[in-house]
């Protein structure tokens, strides 16, 4: 069903209405001005949902140049948690998985908020992590597909953390993530039934890097157990840049060319998709293509994209499980798997004999 169409001083006057009432300011509102340039409009539509929020007896207006002042009680609730999300990248926000569990805490009656830097902003490093973390007020931590280091810092640190993907598996911390190691078995299994003997795995470094993580492990393992000694030309090495990402294809295919790819993440196999293009390799008669997750886009594609397939809806509630958990006070140290599968699609084939 459409949604109703709200107005930028709607949404405004929501977004503060929200933070007021679940206590992100105490005593008195930032300026006009400093909140039009946090939250990206002009003066006058902030100034319109001040007013509205004046009405509502939210705020006190002590009258000209001087900052509205918050109305004693309209605090958050005493129950409530101050949430941060610290993502992997600055994209993830527009990942649907994330901005719902977002809209969902803040639903709940959180202040749930991105941190001000995400961990590719930080690069991965622990100690710039620990210093992110000294300068935010947050009751719990939400952290998305983080290294292993970055996970081993958390535990340390003894903060209420809940892992969202990343490298769970090697370690002690509640976590949710699909269960992506059968269905991955089962698209490279699909590859070699077909003949394909030159697999590569593309995925960024901390997938792979001290060693490589559980799943990429158990892909290894696969080929191994088909007679192929894995190196790494099945699991190429590159560093998280453009540059070095376009480095590391042009030597994968300069000698010995894969005959199938498999890409982790939906950015990196729409990269892949054009560098194929680029060199006039037709999918899947040249090569066949399979990313480890699904994106709307692939709606749009034909032939359908071969993916690893799996439901946002447990992650989502899983993390709200947590959290309410960590609210009421009871342990929660579980990981929870959910369900993933591999979707067979127009993009693989059998190699080019």
């Amino acid at each position: 069903m459409p949604q109703p169409f709200r107005s930028i001083t709607t949404q405004v006057t929501e977004h503060l209405r929200t933070h007021l009432l679940q206590g992100r300011w105490q005593g008195a509102l930032p300026g006009r001005d400093q909140l039009a340039s946090e939250l990206g409009v002009n003066r006058k539509t902030v100034e319109a949902a001040l007013r509205q929020l004046e009405k509502e007896k939210i705020l006190i207006n002590p009258g000209k140049g001087k900052r509205r002042r918050i109305k004693p009680g309209a605090t958050r609730a005493s129950n409530s948690l101050r949430v941060a999300l610290l993502l992997a990248t600055s994209s993830d926000q527009s990942w649907e998985v994330i901005s719902e569990i977002l809209h969902r805490l803040r639903q709940a009656g959180h202040d749930a908020f991105y941190a001000e830097k995400t961990l590719e902003d930080l690069g991965m490093k622990p100690s710039r992590v620990a210093s992110l973390v000294s300068r935010t007020t947050a009751d719990v931590w939400l952290v998305v597909a983080a290294s292993r280091e970055v996970l081993e810092w958390f535990i340390a640190s003894s903060l209420p953390t809940l892992a969202i993907f990343g490298r769970i598996l090697e370690l002690n911390i509640p976590a949710v993530a699909p269960k992506k190691i059968p269905p991955l078995l089962d698209a490279t299994r699909t590859l070699l039934k077909l003949g394909h003997r030159r697999i590569a795995l593309i995925n960024r470094p901390r997938r792979r890097r001290p060693q490589p993580g559980v799943p990429e492990q158990a892909y290894l393992d696969e080929l191994k157990a088909h007679g192929i000694q894995p190196n790494a030309y099945h699991m190429p090495e590159w560093d998280e840049t453009l540059t070095s990402f376009h480095a590391m294809l042009e030597a994968l295919f300069r000698v010995t060319p894969p005959t199938a790819l498999i890409v982790d993440e939906a950015e990196f196999f729409v990269a892949v998709m054009q560098f194929c293009l680029g060199r006039r390799l037709r999918v899947p008669e040249d090569i066949s293509l399979i990313c480890t997750d699904d994106h709307p886009v692939f709606t749009w594609c034909q032939p359908k994209v071969a993916h690893i397939a799996w439901d946002y809806a447990p992650v989502i509630r899983r993390v709200l499980q947590w959290v309410e958990n960590i609210r009421q006070g009871r342990p929660d140290t579980r990981q929870t798997f959910t369900a993933a599968r591999f979707v067979p699609g127009g993009t693989v084939a059998g190699p080019v004999r």
